[in-house]
């Protein structure tokens, strides 16, 4: 998996590539312990291109939406492929997260 981490008006964007899976999503829990460490609540994961989740991987999606709303933080998700996203659909996240088409309109979530 491939994470590069930017700012962006105040938002930290997560631009993700590769797999999200039980090899791979060790990684991205440690970045967002890392963020929320820092104190940072706006949260952007940009899915471009991610070409494969597994539940190990939603699982620390959730997880990281259960810590920012514990500090009143907000996780926004973009550019999910339609192949994956009806992952998202069967498994109800499409109904907590924010899910945009493009990392632009996620970014005027957070406007």
């Amino acid at each position: 998996m491939q994470l590069v981490e930017r700012e962006n008006g105040g938002v930290t964007v997560l631009e993700l590539g590769g797999r999200l899976d039980s090899n791979t999503s060790k990684v991205l829990e440690d970045k967002i312990m890392e963020i929320l460490g820092q104190g940072k609540t706006k949260v952007l994961m940009d899915f471009k291109d991610v070409d494969y989740i597994n539940s190990t991987g939603l699982r620390v999606l959730l997880l990281a939406l259960q810590q920012l709303k514990k500090i009143n933080g907000q996780l926004v998700l973009a550019t999910i492929k339609d192949y994956m996203k009806e992952v998202f659909e069967i498994s109800g996240y499409t109904e907590i997260f924010p899910i945009y088409p493009t990392q632009e309109e996620a970014l005027a979530h957070f406007a």
